[in-house]
């Protein structure tokens, strides 16, 4: 397959690992790989996430997997991965399943490849939308949607209904998004089905999964079909939401009003209205798809491991007492719910890797020759079980693993669920507060029951989910007695010394 490239010679697109790599034959791959069809056998064209985890555990740190004419390096050891994170030499790869998504949002902040100036653009414009201030303007529309999702508990409780966490989570990161970052209200909580936009957008990324598992799109042509009217829902949604924004003169200032009038600082250039729509369908996907899966996936573990659920609700007692509405400063202070957070996207890292680009001709941890533009998927997933670094337990859920000085004594780059580098998820903190308010204002009211026999079953459409999981829940007692503080020095107890383990430095 001949490289494609820009006008500047950058390589664009797919690159086949056979031409970036010289020496690819030394990479394992798995056994009984069949002619033209690869290693297809015991592989799920649903799971190709969980079947390389798989691969990973028998082939090792660096591993090879083909599929019809195309093959692809994963990358999970700690030591190639941080290797793969030096921004002096590896850049964003856009590739795979993401470069499927362009039809969708185009040269947004997710899928822009590097070349491409409206990258750079939005970011400088959006970047100050996520500072400290931003953020303690979205807190009170953050509390109000999370009033909605307890309000619609609070019933299920009552009438004895268990509830779909997969799906009241994304509803609550849908409206918290779309509320705080764009002025809008899905009206989620009063539908008896999923929002359109929500059906649309998992359309949308199922179909781009799927272009990767068979030899052609001709093979899917009754689901393109399907995936064009998914797009055009998405941008009538957006174009109707953008036009009503601009009648109306103005949002107050947040990311919506930025993309409409903010210049760039030192450019002055603004976002072309194609793209103001691409970045608005990226933060609605990308804002709550996410966000959505790692609070599922964190009250799967709760409601599996009461002594950790515990211990979290002594730390909301402790922390916000009898406080209604906890302030923007007092989320920080849930040191436990934060690291319960963290070790479930250890665990389940709903963007479960990225795709990284050599900038010029090198070799990876100094033993394989990589040409320039060759790629490689570091496989988050495996990255966050290397036993080297998490233990022989690695698979076990342990949020004390996230204790400060845990992080500070592991090695760099081990932990990365946001991506890495200049093109790490720009809206990090974002999620991380909205996630961690969620847990513990769910914490403090409810007790959670689980089926006994339900067994973890993960949904990949680029992004992972949790599958039919359904949680009985219990009110607690009003007024439960705060637990006795936590003695001093102790790592919960701490006021100080919070590390961010994505970036290692203060929260």
């Amino acid at each position: 397959m001949a490289e494609a490239t820009t006008g500047s010679g950058l390589p664009k697109g797919f690159r086949g690992a056979e031409q970036g790599w010289p020496e690819l034959s030394r990479i394992p791959h798995p056994p009984h790989r069949v002619p033209l069809l690869g290693d297809v056998l015991g592989a799920g064209r649903r799971t190709p996430l969980q079947d390389s985890l798989r691969y990973a555990r028998q082939l090792g740190p660096i591993f090879r997997r083909k599929a019809f004419n195309r093959e692809f390096v994963f990358v999970w050891g700690a030591e190639l991965a941080a290797d793969m994170a030096d921004e002096a030499r590896f850049a964003k790869h856009v590739g795979l399943g993401i470069a499927n998504l362009r039809p969708v949002v185009g040269d947004g902040l997710f899928t822009a490849y590097n070349h491409e100036p409206n990258w750079q653009l939005a970011h400088d414009v959006l970047a100050p939308g996520f500072s400290r201030e931003a953020m303690a303007g979205y807190h009170p529309m953050m509390l109000a949607v999370a009033d909605r999702l307890m309000d619609h508990w609070d019933r299920a409780v009552v009438s004895g209904r268990d509830v779909d966490v997969p799906g009241d989570m994304t509803k609550l990161t849908l409206e918290t998004i779309a509320r705080t970052g764009f002025g809008h209200d899905f009206g989620s909580f009063e539908r008896s089905r999923p929002h359109p936009f929500v059906t649309a957008m998992i359309g949308t990324l199922t179909y781009a999964q799927r272009l990767n598992t068979v030899p052609t799109p001709l093979l899917l042509r009754r689901a393109a079909r399907r995936n064009q009217d998914d797009i055009a829902h998405l941008n009538r949604t957006v174009d109707d939401l953008v036009r009503a924004r601009t009648a109306s003169g103005g949002g107050g200032g947040d990311l919506l009003d930025r993309m409409l009038e903010t210049a760039h600082p030192e450019t002055g250039e603004r976002l072309s209205p194609e793209n103001v729509r691409r970045q608005v369908i990226t933060f609605l996907v990308a804002g709550h798809e996410t966000t959505s899966g790692a609070l599922s996936f964190a009250l799967h573990y709760l409601s599996r491991h009461p002594e950790v659920a515990e211990r979290a609700r002594a730390e909301v007692d402790r922390v916000w007492g009898a406080t209604a509405t906890p302030g923007y400063d007092q989320v920080a202070r849930l040191r436990y719910v934060r690291r319960i957070l963290d070790e479930s996207l250890r665990l389940w890292p709903t963007a479960p890797a990225f795709a990284r680009e050599a900038r010029e001709d090198t070799e990876l941890g100094g033993v394989h020759p990589m040409r320039r533009g060759a790629w490689a998927l570091v496989l988050t997933a495996m990255l966050h079980r290397d036993p080297g670094v998490w233990g022989a337990d690695a698979e076990r859920f342990d949020p004390d693993r996230f204790e400060p000085q845990a992080v500070r004594t592991r090695p760099s780059h081990t932990f990365k669920p946001f991506g890495t580098g200049a093109r790490a998820c720009i809206g990090r903190q974002f999620a991380l507060h909205e996630a961690t308010l969620v847990l513990g204002l769910l914490l403090r009211r409810y007790e959670f029951g689980s089926d006994p026999g339900y067994r973890l079953r993960v949904t990949e459409r680029l992004t992972l989910m949790p599958e039919g999981l359904r949680l009985r829940l219990e009110r607690r007692a009003p007024g439960a007695a705060p637990a006795a503080p936590v003695p001093t020095g102790t790592a919960d107890g701490a006021a100080s010394d919070v590390r961010c383990p994505v970036h290692r430095s203060a929260d």
